[in-house]
Parts: C-alpha cells; structure tokens; sequence
C-alpha cells in the first residue's frame, strides 16, 4: 500500500492482490447512534468516515470488509464529537490506517486527546480536509472535498463538518457528516447544480432537523437518502421535518435503526444493489 500527498489531491493505490478486481462497495454501518462509513474502490482501496461511538465499529465493519484485509488507506473524521470517532481507537489498534483527515475543530475531549495520542505512537500522517481536495482510491471512485472551505477551529463542531462527494461511474454520494443548514448554504453557494445532485444522500446529523434543509435537499435531489440513527435514541431522531423532506423530493428513506448496515455493491459502474 502506497500513497502520494499533493497540494490538492490524494492518490490512493491499496495494492491486495489477493483480492483484486472487485467492485465498488459503499457501507452504512450500523454504529448505532454515529455515524460509520467505509467505502471500497475496485482496486481494493478502503476509505472510512467516521467509525461511530466507541467499541461500536468493528462488528458491522467485519460484514463489509475482507477479513484477510486489515488496511484503511484513508480515515477522515467529519468531526470529533465521540459519537463519530469513539471507534477509531478500535480501528487504529486492529487496522493499519494510512492517513487520517479532518476538519480542524477542535475539541479538549480524552476521546479525541487518545485517538491523537495512537496516531502520534503509529506515527500516522494528519492532514487539514479542505475544499478542493480530491481523494482518488483508482477503479473510477472519486471523493471531493466541498467543505471545510475556510478554518473551521473556532466553529462548532457541527458546522465545521467535513462534507464530500463520492462519485462512481453514474452513481454519487453526498457525505454530510453532521453540517447544518449554515453550512449546507455555503456549500450551494459555492457549487453547481451538476457539482451537488447525488444519486445518495447520507443525511446529516442522524436526520436531525437542524440539517438537510429544503434548498440543500432540493439541490442534491437525492433518489435514495441513508440516515445513520440508533434505535430509540433520546433525541428523537430522525425528525418528522427531515423526513417530510426527503419525501418531498422522492427519496427512498433506508435507516439503520430499522435495516441494520446497509451496504450498497456495484458490479459495473451502471449496476448496484442495496442490501
């Protein structure tokens, strides 16, 4: 495994022969409440978002990936609040995890004072997520960084959310972490409509009402919308409104409260199925 850090892009080149020529594999793993995603490229290249709250990641992680494969090429924390990186301890201690990425918020937080403390032991690199940034893990899958799109550290952790935009062939995922509607109306400013429209929205903050607003959801246009949400959490969510505007725009609603991991596989770049 081998990894070129520019100014602007990141290659990721995961070489596993032993399990080469796959498709395309995209995971909402079932954290409970957090947010886990892992994504796999044709070549075998891993990337993760976020690992959920703590001791919460390696199970549903083990359903997407191969168990004689124990890279992550690229971590990128959307924010450091525990229930999005209270796993990667896990992670970091039974995978070897080439680069980490994140917002630039900052948190006091021993969770995250740890997490950087492994990094520091393993020695692994930390890079700044910033707008136009992109990610290439080969085999045609393309992650953009839309946002942050300026320095977030005095921002709340929440706004300053990484947001992305995966792409493969003539499917696209919007990645939200958990950005509200402040920061979901500096990323329509600053992108076209062919930049946002995803075939996949991965809600944000669990379907909480203070994201996915109507013009962001418009402007994405989402066929199908994932939310990351634990069952019966206190804090209601999703939310009724959130749901309302997904519905709006016709979007099929798959949750893990309700369906567990959902893990979407493509054959071809044309080709997926969601189970």
């Amino acid at each position: 495994m081998f990894f070129f850090l520019l100014v602007t892009n990141i290659f990721l080149v995961h070489l596993d022969w032993k399990n080469s020529h796959k498709g395309f594999t995209f995971a909402m793993l079932d954290v409970g409440q957090g947010d886990g995603l892992f994504v796999e490229s044709p070549t075998g290249t891993h990337v993760m978002f976020d690992a959920g709250p703590p001791k919460s990641v390696l199970g549903p992680l083990a359903k997407a990936i191969s168990p004689f494969d124990k890279n992550i090429d690229a971590f990128v924390i959307t924010n450091p609040d525990a229930d999005h990186i209270g796993g990667l301890i896990d992670i970091l201690k039974n995978y070897k995890v080439g680069v980490v990425l994140e917002s630039g918020t900052l948190t006091d937080s021993k969770t995250y004072q740890s997490i950087r403390e492994e990094m520091k032991r393993q020695n692994v690199p930390d890079v700044l997520a910033k707008k136009g940034m992109r990610l290439d893990m080969g085999g045609g899958v393309i992650i953009d960084i839309l946002f942050p799109d300026r320095n977030v550290a005095e921002w709340a952790t929440n706004d300053g959310s990484v947001v992305a935009r995966l792409t493969y062939g003539e499917n696209s995922i919007m990645l939200t972490g958990d950005a509200g509607a402040k920061t979901e109306k500096i990323i329509i400013s600053e992108n076209s409509v062919a930049e946002l429209k995803s075939t996949i929205l991965k809600v944000g903050h669990h379907g909480s009402r203070t994201s996915s607003s109507v013009p962001f959801v418009k402007a994405v246009a989402p066929s199908s919308a994932f939310i990351s949400v634990g069952k019966a959490n206190k804090y209601g969510h999703p939310h009724q409104e959130t749901l309302d505007t997904l519905m709006q725009v016709g979007a099929k609603i798959l949750r893990t409260d309700l369906l567990g991991t959902i893990i979407m596989k493509c054959d071809t770049m044309k080709k997926c199925t969601i189970n």
